[in-house]
């Protein structure tokens, strides 16, 4: 693909991408939703245990896979090798239709829940139900790590003369270079001092579903790791105002004319 001409114009040239409050999408360009809790466990936790998180949900989730984690090796010497290992460090449990996905983990939870994403509250009050689950059985001692990460693909229409009609954060090209660009990947790692946490927003382009489109990821990864609660209360507290947080910088980062896409 090759996007010819690309404009990066000034600031201020196209639609605000001021919005009040929160809105609903009726063609909500989400394409996958995750909450992460990472945790330390006692060192008596074992993954059989883990297993039991199943029970009683295998209704709801009955496909079971091992989560694996990858270790990377490299040796020099005469000659360089590398090589790849796995070990087993928990359970990925799918529901039926293959949307919803929870993970028990030696190092956390996880739960993922895949388009179409219906709303916030019932993602969150699945998460909350399965963690639960997860906590009664792996008894975390620690809660180390909390995140949220929402992964939105947008589809705009050919032509695409310029980027900023329809977002406000995106790579500018020096006009004393070529303008043609065939492909990007963006990654900006914004401090949010007011949550004590961490805000990674990628954005980079994707094969688009159809002709005559353009598809641009937008995702974001809000995290905290500093002050971490330890009660339930607190965590989803702490989660309500990260998903505030997101939903904020979705706003802050498209214009009206991806609004008017996706309503």
């Amino acid at each position: 693909m090759s996007l010819k001409k690309l404009k990066t114009s000034k600031q201020g040239a196209h639609s605000s991408g001021r919005h009040e409050g929160p809105k609903h999408y009726s063609k909500a360009p989400l394409t996958e939703a995750v909450l992460d809790i990472r945790v330390e466990l006692p060192s008596e936790i074992t993954l059989q245990e883990l297993k039991e998180v199943q029970l009683g949900q295998e209704e709801r989730y009955p496909k079971r896979e091992d989560s694996l984690l990858v270790f990377g090796q490299m040796s020099m010497g005469s000659e360089v090798s590398a090589s790849a290992k796995q070990t087993p460090n928990g359970y990925r449990f799918t529901s039926q239709d293959s949307r919803q996905i929870f993970q028990a983990r030696i190092d956390g939870f996880t739960f993922s829940r895949l388009a179409p994403y219906e709303t916030w509250e019932s993602f969150r009050d699945e998460a909350r139900r399965l963690w639960e689950l997860y906590r009664l059985i792996a008894k975390p001692k620690n809660i180390i790590r909390l995140a949220l990460r929402y992964i939105n693909r947008l589809d705009l229409p050919l032509p695409l003369n310029d980027f900023k009609d329809y977002l406000r954060t995106i790579p500018e090209i020096s006009p004393n270079m070529s303008q043609g660009l065939s492909g990007y990947f963006m990654q900006l790692q914004l401090p949010q001092p007011d949550l004590e946490s961490m805000l990674v927003l990628n954005q980079t382009l994707i094969p688009p579903p159809g002709p005559n489109l353009v598809s641009v990821v937008l995702d974001f990864d809000l995290f905290c790791k500093d002050n971490v609660p330890s009660e339930d209360q607190d965590i989803w507290k702490r989660f309500e105002t990260l998903r505030t947080r997101k939903n904020e910088v979705f706003e802050a980062c498209i214009t009206d004319k991806t609004r008017r896409l996706i309503t």
